[in-house]
C-alpha cells in the first residue's frame, strides 16, 4: 500500500509573528480531522513579501494568512481579490484555487460577525453600532456590520483625517450609513447604542492594563460590548463592561471564527470549532 508522506502547507506571513497563536488552533483542527497539513508561522519583513508570495507558488502551498504589516501590500501580488476584501482594502487570508491562482479574502470581519450572531446571540440587522478605531481591524468590522444591515454605524477615532477618510471611502463603496466622530477625551456611549466595539490595539499584550477612554454610565442595559483584542482574551475593557452589568464578547471569538472560515476555504472541510477554541485558550494560558 502506497503511503503519502507529503504534508499540505499553509501558514502565516508577518512581522512580528512570534506571539501569533493562529498555528496552534489550525494544527489542532488538522489533527482532529486526521489531515496531514502543517501551519507554518513565518517572519517575513516588508522587503521579503514579494519573494514570500513567489514561494507560496513554488512550494505548492494551499493558502496563507497575512498579518501586520502585509494585509494591504499583499494585494498587488495576487491573481484576484474578493469583492468584500476590495471594499475593506485589505486581505488577511489567501486561498489557492484549482488552477493555482492566489485569491485574496478577508475573514476578519466575517469572523467578528459570526461571533456576534453565534456566541452573543444577536442579529446586527437594524441595530445601532459604535466602533472605536479606524485601522485595519476596524475597517473589516465596520464593512461587515454595514453589509449585515445595521441601521446606523458611528466610527470614533483620535486621528481625524484617518477616520474621515475611512468612513468616506466605505460610504462611497457600500452606499450604506456610516458616520465619523473625532475621539476627544473620554467618549460617552449614548443610550441608543446597541453594539460597542473596541477595534483599537488598546489593551493588547504587553500593555494589558490600558483601557479605551469611554464612559459607559449612560448605556442601555442590553448593550453588547465587544473587543477585537484577543491577547489577553480578558481585557480590562471587557472587565469594566461586565462590572457595569453589560454583556461582552471577547477577541477570541473573532480570532477563532476567522480561522474557521480560513480552514474551510483551504481544506473544503468544517473544522471542530470547540477544538480550535480550546487550543487557543491553552496557547494563551487562559
Amino acid at each position: 500500500m502506497t503511503r503519502n508522506f507529503k504534508a499540505e502547507l499553509v501558514g502565516c506571513f508577518g512581522q512580528p509573528v512570534a506571539e501569533n497563536p493562529t498555528g496552534a488552533m489550525q494544527e489542532a483542527a488538522f489533527a482532529a480531522l486526521g489531515l496531514n497539513w502543517r501551519y507554518l508561522t513565518i517572519e517575513v519583513p516588508p522587503s521579503g513579501l514579494a519573494a514570500a508570495i513567489r514561494a507560496v507558488r513554488a512550494f505548492g502551498m494551499r493558502g496563507i494568512n497575512l498579518t501586520i504589516p502585509h494585509k494591504v501590500e499583499v494585494m498587488r501580488y495576487l491573481d484576484e481579490v474578493s469583492s468584500d476584501a476590495q471594499v475593506i482594502g485589505a486581505v488577511n487570508t489567501v486561498r489557492v484555487d484549482n488552477e493555482g491562482r492566489l485569491i485574496g479574502e478577508n475573514t476578519d470581519g466575517k469572523g467578528f460577525l459570526r461571533g456576534i450572531r453565534q456566541d452573543a446571540g444577536m442579529d446586527p440587522k437594524g441595530k445601532r453600532a459604535v466602533v472605536l478605531g479606524a485601522g485595519g481591524a476596524s475597517r473589516a468590522v465596520v464593512t461587515e456590520l454595514l453589509l449585515a444591515g445595521v441601521a446606523d454605524l458611528l466610527v470614533v477615532n483620535r486621528a481625524i483625517e484617518r477616520g474621515e477618510s475611512m468612513t468616506r471611502d466605505l460610504a462611497a463603496k457600500t452606499k450604506l450609513p456610516v458616520r465619523f466622530e473625532p475621539w476627544r477625551g473620554t467618549f460617552a456611549v449614548s443610550p441608543e447604542t446597541d453594539i460597542l466595539v473596541n477595534a483599537t490595539s488598546i489593551g493588547l499584550f504587553p500593555d494589558v492594563s490600558a483601557v479605551p477612554p469611554v464612559d459607559l454610565s449612560r448605556t442601555r442595559p442590553d448593550l453588547l460590548v465587544c473587543d477585537a483584542v484577543f491577547n489577553p482574551p480578558e481585557t480590562e475593557f471587557l472587565a469594566c463592561a461586565r462590572q457595569a452589568g453589560l454583556r461582552t464578547l471577547d477577541g477570541l471569538s473573532m480570532l477563532v471564527y476567522q480561522g474557521v472560515i480560513g480552514f474551510q476555504l483551504w481544506t473544503g472541510q468544517n473544522p471542530p470549532e470547540d477544538v480550535m477554541k480550546q487550543a487557543l485558550r491553552e496557547a494563551l494560558g487562559v
